[in-house]
């Protein structure tokens, strides 16, 4: 079963804690799929690495961050981003934001 709530194919999200200003999220991503690039106008994205590896790139600067289980990394408010298992593989992950506007950046 795959999940298309938010206009882009997951394998599963789960919702782990929701309030005035602050979502948590479990995401699976299946091999091949991503969560596309986007960028969110208030809010920081804080992502753990639950079963990976899993990759996180971003524009403006340009970089990728690879992460293993355990490890964490935050993109802020404002900055493109792009994530999937490395090399196109499945991931895991735990995502932390603030509630806010998500505005999907074309590639």
């Amino acid at each position: 079963m795959t999940d298309v709530t938010r206009g882009y194919e997951l394998e599963k999200r789960e919702l782990v804690a929701e309030s005035a200003g602050l979502r948590v999220q479990i995401l699976t991503v299946a091999a091949g799929q991503c969560v596309p690039w986007h960028e969110h106008s208030n809010i920081a994205d804080t992502f753990v690495c639950l079963e990976g590896p899993m990759a996180i790139r971003t524009r403006d600067p340009e970089d990728e961050t690879i992460l293993h289980p355990g490890e964490m990394h935050a993109v802020p408010a404002r900055q493109a981003h792009y994530v999937s298992g490395k090399d196109g593989g499945a991931c895991r992950f735990l995502i932390v934001q603030g509630v806010g506007k998500y505005d999907f950046v074309p590639r």
